[in-house]
This record gives C-alpha cells, sequence and structure tokens, in this order.
C-alpha cells in the first residue's frame, strides 16, 4: 500500500509549480463528525482533493462548493455543515450565510456539526522587469515585497545589480505562451529601449508600461512601425509609466508604478 503523501509536502509543491488550489482546514467539531477538528484537504480548481481528508459525502458537496467560490473570488469561507434540526433552530436555510458563515446541511445519521475554514491558496502574480536601470532595480525591489513573482530581462552582465528578485534572465526573451496574466514594465532607460519593446509587441498582458516621457515612447513607437510591428501592438504599452504623484528618484518612480499595477489588478475586486 502506498504512503499517503504528507500534505504540507503536497502544499509546497503546488506552490512551487504555480499551481493555485483551496486549502480546508476543519476548526471546530460537536458531536459525531468523521473527520476532527485540525484535519486539512487540499483541493484543486477542478475540484479534485488530492491530498488530505476533512469528511467523506456529509461535508464534501459543501467544502466543494465553497472552494471553488473561494479560487474564483479569492476570497476565504467559512463554512458550518449542521444537522436539519440545528438549522431550523437558527431559522436559516441550507445555502444561507450569517455572519460571514455559510451554512450547509448534514444529513449524515451522525447529525455532527462541523465549521471548516477555507482558504484560496493563489500563486504570485508575475512581475517582468525589463532593464537594469536604478528605476528596473527599485521597481523588482518593491515588487517582491509586495507579493509579486519578479523576474528581471536583462543582459547577464547587469544581473550583480539585482540583489532581491525571483528568476534573473540573460536579454529580453519574453516568454510568450506565459504571459496571459503577467505585468511587464519596460524600465530600460536608453540601454535597449526598442529590442524591449519589440519583445514587449510580441507578447499579450494586461498591462505594460514603460518608463519615459509621452514624446520619447511616441518616436520609438514610430521606429518600430516603420520596422514592420503593428501599431494595435504598440497602442497598448501606457507611457510614462505609473500614477502620477510626482516622483523623481528611481525609488518614487517605482513606487507609482507598483501602485498603479496593484490598482489595475485589483479594479473590480473592492468591497463596497
Amino acid at each position: 500500500m502506498a504512503r499517503q503523501r504528507d500534505i504540507h509536502d503536497l502544499i509546497n509543491e503546488y506552490k512551487m509549480k504555480g499551481e493555485p488550489f483551496a486549502l480546508a482546514t476543519v476548526v471546530r467539531t460537536v458531536s459525531v463528525t468523521a473527520a476532527k477538528a485540525g484535519a486539512k484537504a487540499v483541493i484543486l480548481a477542478d475540484g479534485r482533493i488530492t491530498g488530505g481528508w476533512v469528511g467523506g459525502g456529509c461535508a464534501r458537496d459543501a467544502v466543494l462548493k465553497a472552494s471553488r467560490e473561494a479560487l474564483a473570488d479569492g476570497q476565504p469561507k467559512l463554512i458550518s455543515i449542521q444537522p436539519d434540526d440545528l438549522l431550523k433552530d437558527l431559522d436559516l436555510a441550507a445555502g444561507e450565510a450569517k455572519d460571514g458563515v455559510v451554512y450547509a446541511k448534514n444529513s449524515c445519521p451522525s447529525k455532527g456539526t462541523m465549521d471548516i475554514f477555507i482558504e484560496a491558496v493563489l500563486p504570485s502574480p508575475p512581475l517582468h522587469v525589463l532593464g537594469a536601470s536604478p528605476v528596473a532595480v527599485a521597481v523588482a525591489e518593491l515588487g517582491q515585497r509586495m507579493g509579486f513573482f519578479t523576474t528581471v530581462f536583462a543582459p547577464k552582465v547587469d544581473h550583480p545589480s539585482f540583489v532581491v528578485a525571483d528568476e534573473l534572465v540573460d536579454g529580453f526573451g519574453l516568454p510568450e505562451d506565459e504571459m496571459e496574466n503577467g505585468f511587464i514594465v519596460v524600465a530600460t532607460q536608453g540601454k535597449g529601449d526598442k529590442a524591449a519593446l519589440e519583445a514587449v509587441a510580441k507578447v499579450s498582458v494586461p498591462y505594460v508600461s514603460f518608463v519615459g516621457s509621452r514624446k520619447k515612447m511616441a518616436a520609438l513607437r514610430e521606429n518600430l512601425i516603420s520596422s514592420g510591428f503593428a501599431s494595435s501592438s504598440l497602442e497598448r504599452i501606457k507611457a510614462p509609466a505609473g500614477l502620477d504623484i510626482g516622483a523623481i528618484t528611481p525609488e518614487e518612480i517605482a513606487f507609482s508604478i507598483i501602485a498603479e499595477i496593484i490598482e489595475f489588478r485589483r479594479r473590480g475586486q473592492r468591497m463596497l
């Protein structure tokens, strides 16, 4: 019989792979329940429970439903699975929520109660920084501190400038098939501007910005169009990068850029 994998090893594996999953943890039980407080399970986006256990059919449907919702909106869920008579005492029906708790019906003969906390573990959003300017260094450092998986694309000779970065890549070769959810900041500042923008023009990302003036970006855009690049692939590049906060130093400019990326990323997720 194969040894069951340690759930913590499984969690670390999914984190390393950047695969989203939900972690369900039993936080309280009352009366007879199959799983006890502290039991955990890992649920993938497709509904598979790949490790751990938080009970059988009495809890499964409610846990999977809450896990799907948590992975969809990124918000934690607390569900309380209770027998029908206790739900009636609370004047609640299965599926209703009260004070941040979603209630579900336990139809098993044991008639126990289980409270289960479910959290979405989502991969760090990828931030791609092109260039090795002081602004690029500051963006990479601040981006990592703000929870982004930061990859720097710059000539190898410039890599020692980056004390903080998750990954360093020689040159501007962006991975064209892995950019759907990425954020790109071109901070070459005169050292490889056109080569970096050529790389950016070949990928599709939600956000891409250029550290430079509108006038400079317009000149580079015309140059690239004359070289055969479609104007539509360049018009989405925002210049200058960052929010207009009057930033002057590399650190201030980096702050304005990361703030703009966070605002862009969180758009539509704010609670009223």
